[in-house]
């Protein structure tokens, strides 16, 4: 059985981050992680661009965590969008802020700062073990499968930053709450797109961004944009209601958000003369394209310009349920937070923290899902360091 003072599982941001903080505390400390590499899912969202976080007022950033707020607040408020920025530049990342308010790397790209923060970390000695896939408890010890057979090993204090339940072929399959002694919520998708069998009428369309757009479900709105899919609805708008739409929330589409009904209604009453209905449509509202068939694709128009208004500014989409959890870009679920203290550690095992999307709570894209990750990983390894000192 192998000794050692930190033992890292899980090299993601949160694992990354807490192997930081132990290290900055004089720790030695292992990072290990099942996978080839470190950091895929981080490198996959980045592919199109790394949102590190969003420059908006502290307390505008936090209601995006909804019921998790209260829980992750101390963190987040500790390690904020400031700071996210803060530490991105220290490891020579120069960002900027896009209109949205989103915040990224200048490169667009995760690998170069990837591959500093990698650097700092070996300049701070931290040990990193690739392929080492964990399998469960032997007592207080942990037991991996490696390239070189099982191998034991205890260490003085833990952070375990194994990510949630989708994409497993990054490195995030879940499997690991077989062995957390019953201390998880089951998993469920998050920021996933929803299926909908179309009707012919829309293969054309598949691909199609709609936008601009306001979604509904129940009290939640959010204006942005979707793509039609050949399997259903995918993108920023989507995601941001996906939990309130997962829970069997009705969805209605406002097909031009930037215009009142009584503005619609009255576009509509203007002499149609030879014109088609389609043709009516496009000129007096811009009403075309992919947004005209989602129109047609709802069921029979009503026969009175009052109610296609009504149509256009409410128009329902069914959906079929959520993408599978695998396809999902982060999941809900995980450790529940009655089974951690505020430092983070399990309750049913000493000097054995948890961070990262493992834990149970869950946030819409726009770089809340990573700020979070980085804050509870600094929050988990500072109180491993702490735990340290205190033995």
């Amino acid at each position: 059985m192998e000794q050692v003072e930190a033992l890292i599982v899980g090299a993601g941001p949160a694992g990354l981050m807490a192997a930081s903080q132990l290290a900055d505390a004089g720790a030695s400390v292992v990072v290990v992680d099942a996978k080839p590499s470190v950091g895929r899912k981080f490198l996959m969202a980045g592919k199109s661009g790394l949102n590190l976080t969003k420059d908006e007022p502290i307390d505008e950033f936090l209601s995006a965590y909804g019921e998790a707020k209260t829980w992750v607040e101390p963190m987040v408020r500790a390690f904020g969008p400031a700071e996210v920025r803060a530490w991105a530049e220290g490891l020579e990342q120069e960002v900027f802020t896009g209109s949205s308010g989103r915040i990224f790397p200048k490169s667009m790209k995760t690998s170069p700062l990837l591959r500093n923060w990698m650097g700092s970390l070996a300049d701070k000695s931290v040990e990193v073990r690739t392929r080492w896939r964990w399998t469960g408890w032997d007592g207080d010890a942990l037991k991996f499968d490696t390239p070189d057979g099982q191998r034991v090993v205890k260490a003085k204090t833990t952070v375990l930053a194994l990510g949630g339940a989708s994409w497993a072929k990054l490195g995030s399959d879940g499997s690991w709450a077989t062995w957390m002694d019953a201390q998880t919520v089951p998993f469920k998708p998050a920021n996933m797109g929803f299926l909908r069998e179309w009707s012919d009428f829309m293969k054309p369309f598949f691909g199609a961004p709609v936008k601009p757009v306001r979604l509904t479900v129940g009290e939640h709105a959010v204006k942005g944009e979707f793509v039609v899919t050949a399997r259903g609805i995918e993108g920023g708008a989507v995601y941001a209601i996906s939990s309130t739409l997962r829970n069997g929330g009705e969805l209605s589409v406002d097909l031009i958000p930037d215009m009142e009904l009584k503005d619609v209604i009255t576009k509509l009453n203007r002499p149609r003369g030879k014109n088609s209905l389609s043709n009516h449509l496009r000129k007096t509202l811009g009403l075309k394209g992919v947004k005209a068939a989602l129109l047609r694709e709802a069921g029979p128009l009503p026969e009175t310009f009052t109610g296609l208004a009504k149509r256009i500014k409410t128009l329902p989409l069914a959906l079929d349920g959520p993408t599978p959890i695998d396809e999902a870009i982060s999941t809900a679920g995980g450790v529940r937070q009655s089974a951690l203290s505020d430092e983070l550690m399990l309750k049913s095992r000493s000097g054995v923290f948890c961070a990262g999307e493992m834990l149970d709570w869950e946030a819409p894209t726009g770089g809340y899902l990573l700020t979070a990750c980085l804050a509870t990983g600094l929050h988990a390894g500072k109180s491993a360091a702490e735990f340290l000192n205190d033995q």
